[in-house]
């Protein structure tokens, strides 16, 4: 791809950025079992609509799309900073272990310790942040190579679902709360729910634009990078830390949802190219909206059933992501 013709998508994308985010909030919140109006939507914001659509936008649909919103880009944000650090276009918050240092966690304080399921995000984040402590860890040897992280998160991983499953045997008599949350999803997300993600999505989004140039010094290499004035090894951990944040965060209120944090910063990467100047804001966008229309088409395609959104994206995600390694000539 040239130059001109990756600006001009770049310019493209800033434009479309806004009202993409935007019809993604108006699909979600007027698309279900009671279908809204725009006009009608529009109204009811202004406090001039129907008591019954109120109810249902500013009670169950609003909050929920908003929650959507945050976990798809914290979610998109943290899988485009671990592809950039591990300079592996296959790197995601799931398959290196960091989501699943938080959902750890995460069941562990909704089994054990319900009384306290208001930290929930705070013991995500804790959970991801040990288990990329772990992962960086074993990755050291005088150093640590993006392979060797790659390959030390895959077995802990492992190691953590091992144990999550575990901790859920052990305790069969009360995980019925916990079986839709470990499917993905945001079913009955609220403005509480809200309130918890808010803080963290604030803090971890916030920093991310400051991760960009670190990110492209990573991308050229380490003997690169330490040329140019980077501390190689701590900018990766201070990076793995802020994804562990984003990750830890969007797993605390939507659960184990898979692809997002692969696919999009992915497809941003083929389309805009290796700028994360460009790649981790468009990412967010991107990540932002393909989990709330997600989330909206599994729970109004199948109506009267609500499919999980974790379990929609895996089914259409995968076979997508397939066809992109296809394309892009990754297997063969």
């Amino acid at each position: 791809m040239n130059v001109q013709t990756r600006n001009k998508r770049r310019r493209w994308m800033a434009l479309a950025a806004v009202p993409l985010l935007l019809a993604a909030m108006l699909y979600g919140v007027g698309s279900g079992s009671v279908q809204i109006s725009v006009v009608e939507i529009w109204r009811v914001l202004f406090g001039e609509g129907e008591a019954a659509h109120e109810a249902i936008i500013w009670n169950i649909r609003l909050p929920r799309v908003l929650v959507g919103l945050l976990a798809g880009a914290c979610l998109a944000a943290s899988g485009a900073l671990l592809q950039g650090v591990m300079r592996n276009p296959l790197a995601d918050p799931g398959i290196v272990g960091v989501s699943a240092g938080g959902g750890l966690a995460a069941v562990i304080a909704l089994v054990l310790f319900p009384q306290f399921s208001y930290m929930l995000p705070g013991f995500a984040f804790i959970g991801a942040l040990v288990a990329s402590l772990v992962i960086y860890v074993l990755a050291w040897d005088g150093g640590s190579s993006p392979v060797k992280i790659v390959l030390a998160g895959i077995a802990v991983n492992a190691l953590l679902g091992g144990v999550m499953n575990g901790v859920m045997v052990l305790n069969s008599d009360r995980i019925q709360s916990v079986i839709p949350w470990l499917a993905g999803g945001l079913s009955g997300r609220s403005w509480p729910h809200l309130e918890f993600l808010l803080p963290y999505a604030i803090i971890g989004l916030g920093l991310v634009p400051f991760a960009a140039k670190t990110s492209n010094l990573l991308m050229l290499g380490d003997q690169s990078a330490q040329s140019l004035g980077q501390h190689v090894e701590r900018q990766r951990f201070l990076i793995i830390a802020l994804a562990s944040l984003l990750a830890g965060a969007a797993v605390s209120v939507a659960g184990l949802i898979g692809f997002v944090g692969l696919i999009v910063p992915h497809a941003v990467r083929i389309a805009l190219g290796e700028d994360y100047r460009y790649l981790l804001p468009f990412s967010m966008v991107g990540g932002a909206v393909l989990l709330v229309v997600a989330d909206t088409a599994a729970r109004s395609w199948f109506d009267p059933l609500e499919l999980p959104a974790g379990v929609l994206l895996a089914c259409i995600g995968a076979p997508f992501f397939l066809m992109l390694l296809k394309k892009r000539r990754l297997i063969r």
